[in-house]
């Protein structure tokens, strides 16, 4: 997946020789953005033709707005799961949740809004026009603006690539992944597809559906006769809305009540397995720790070291398997 990655990891990593001149610069690959899309401008900054910066907000809501530059590309990608609204204009691009991963563009001289509705990290990348093909110059900038990859494999290495290296990733480092995040994206066999999101109004219901009924078992055609559609375009639209198909959702929000149950009460696994509406503990166990890196024993045992709240589910769940591609019909 990440082939061109490694080839390029592979030369940063040679021996420099008298000395490490990244040292004095490394710390700098990565800016930090006060505001939204804002970088600090230094004669670094102005000269990069790739510059990558670091955006995080802690706040529960924030609305911003800004403007690509005539020479260059906006890519974002998100580093952890959030719910946010792009808007350009009166047109919604897209109102959901993003997962992990996450990564959309916009194209020179576009202005962009977006409003996110919980905290959120993301990657930024200003990349300059000039490294994509002539089909997406400025003049033919709608190929890549608005486009939302919900689930794309290299994009979501790349980043974790990055936010690994943190504030110790070279110039050099940052700027190859920027150079193969561009060629990525301007690859032509990318799928393009348009798929709508579930609306508001029939995602709540399914939501209340399985909020009502998810300890006992839930199929497909149950979900999409409570949203009103037929089960394939009521799971392609559920998906788009949540980053989950209808199962994954179901053992993600009865696992959330497990959580709940383990922090709250004494009671043995077994008894809490069939609460949360599984057949046996081993199951319960396997998926328990599929989702949240830990057994159930385990999870309970540091809960109750430093009881934290428990989370409500992201909507979305960061899962690499294949190209997810949504947009708002305009």
């Amino acid at each position: 997946m990440l082939t061109e990655l490694q080839r390029a990891h592979a030369r940063i990593n040679l021996p420099a020789g008298r000395g490490n001149h990244e040292a004095p610069r490394a710390a700098k690959a990565i800016t930090r953005e006060n505001e939204w899309r804002q970088i600090a401008c230094s004669a670094q900054t102005e000269l990069d033709d790739i510059t990558i910066s670091r955006w995080e907000n802690s706040r529960e809501t924030s609305w911003h707005s800004a403007t690509t530059p005539s020479d260059r590309y906006f890519v974002g990608i998100a580093l952890k799961t959030t719910r946010a609204t792009l808007t350009r204009g009166r047109r919604i691009i897209f109102d959901g949740t993003m997962p992990s991963g996450t990564l959309f563009v916009s194209a020179p001289s576009r202005q962009l809004s977006a409003q996110f509705q919980s905290p959120c990290a993301f990657l930024h990348l200003h990349i300059s026009a000039e490294h994509f093909p002539t089909r997406w110059s400025v003049a033919a900038a709608e190929g890549l603006d608005d486009l939302i990859l919900l689930r794309d494999p290299l994009a979501a290495g790349l980043a974790r690539a990055l936010a690994e290296q943190g504030d110790a990733a070279g110039h050099q480092f940052a700027h190859c992944i920027g150079q193969i995040l561009a060629m990525h994206l301007a690859r032509p066999e990318l799928p393009r597809a348009k798929v709508n999101a579930l609306p508001k109004w029939r995602l709540r219901r399914v939501e209340q559906h399985i909020a009502a009924h998810f300890e006992r078992g839930i199929s497909l055609s149950e979900l999409a006769g409570v949203a009103g559609l037929s089960r394939m375009h009521f799971a392609a639209q559920f998906r788009a809305a949540t980053g989950y198909r209808p199962r994954e959702y179901l053992l993600n929000h009865r696992i959330e009540q497990a959580k709940s149950l383990l922090t709250t009460t004494e009671r043995p696994l077994a008894e809490i397995a069939l609460a949360v509406g599984f057949s046996t503990q081993a199951h319960f166990s396997t998926v328990f720790k599929r989702i949240s890196g830990k057994t159930p024993a385990r999870w309970r045992a540091a809960s109750k070291n430093h009881r934290p709240d428990v989370e409500a589910m992201p909507r979305r769940r960061p899962s690499w398997d294949q190209d997810h591609i949504v947009s708002t019909a305009a």
